[in-house]
C-alpha cells in the first residue's frame, strides 16, 4: 500500500512539473537552449503589396520602437533599451486560453529598406527575421517578410518549433495586414483630391 501511495505522489508531481514546464515554455519564461538536436525551419516568405510610399510603410513599422507606441500597440510592444539604430523590445502575443507569450528581441533599423529582428528570449532558442521594403513605381511598396526559427530536441523539438512557427507566422500575417490598411489610409489622406 505504501508503494502505491509513493507511486501516486511521484506521478502527481511529474504531471504538475510537466504542466508547469509547458506553461513556462509557452509564456516564453523558459527557453530550452541546449543546441542538442537543433532543427531550423524557415519563416515565411510572406509578401504584401502596399499602395503607399516606402517611407510611409517604414515609418509605420518603426513607430512603436523608435517613437511612441500607439494605443493599439502599447500593450503589445515595450521598448526596454533604445539606441540610435537598434532597440531591445518585449513583445506580448496572445496565444489562446488567456495565455500570453512574451518574447524579447533586438530590432535593428536600416532606413528605409530593412528592419531586422533577433530573438533574445522566447519559447524557442533561435529566431531571426526581417522586413524588406522594396519601392515600386509609382508610389507602391512591396513588403517582404522572412526568417528562420530554430528549436532544440530533435523530433520533439521540431514538433514544438512547428507549433510555435505556425502561431508566429499567423501573428506576422496579422501585422502585415494591419500595416497595409494603415499605410494605404495614410497615403490616401495625403493625395490631392481628383
Amino acid at each position: 500500500m505504501g508503494e502505491l501511495v509513493t507511486l501516486a505522489v511521484v506521478l502527481v508531481a511529474a504531471v504538475l512539473l510537466a504542466v508547469l514546464g509547458y506553461r513556462l515554455l509557452v509564456s516564453g519564461a523558459l527557453t530550452v537552449d541546449t543546441g542538442w538536436g537543433r532543427r531550423i525551419r524557415p519563416l515565411g516568405p510572406q509578401t504584401v503589396p502596399i499602395e503607399a510610399p516606402r517611407e510611409t510603410v517604414y515609418d509605420l513599422l518603426a513607430q512603436p520602437y523608435l517613437g511612441r507606441a500607439t494605443r493599439a500597440l502599447e500593450d503589445k510592444v515595450h521598448v526596454l533599451e533604445r539606441g540610435t539604430d537598434m532597440v531591445l523590445a518585449a513583445h506580448r502575443t496572445p496565444v489562446g486560453r488567456n495565455r500570453v507569450t512574451v518574447t524579447v528581441e533586438t530590432v535593428r533599423f536600416t532606413r528605409p529598406e530593412r528592419i531586422d529582428f533577433r530573438l533574445a528570449r522566447g519559447p524557442v532558442p533561435y529566431v531571426v527575421e526581417h522586413f524588406l521594403l522594396v519601392a515600386e513605381p509609382p508610389h507602391t511598396t512591396r513588403l517582404e517578410y522572412g526568417g528562420e526559427l530554430g528549436s532544440d530536441g530533435w523530433a520533439l523539438g521540431a514538433w514544438w518549433g512547428h507549433l510555435v512557427a505556425r502561431k508566429w507566422e499567423a501573428t506576422v500575417a496579422g501585422t502585415l495586414e494591419a500595416v497595409k490598411v494603415e499605410a494605404e489610409r495614410r497615403a490616401a489622406s495625403r493625395r490631392p483630391p481628383c
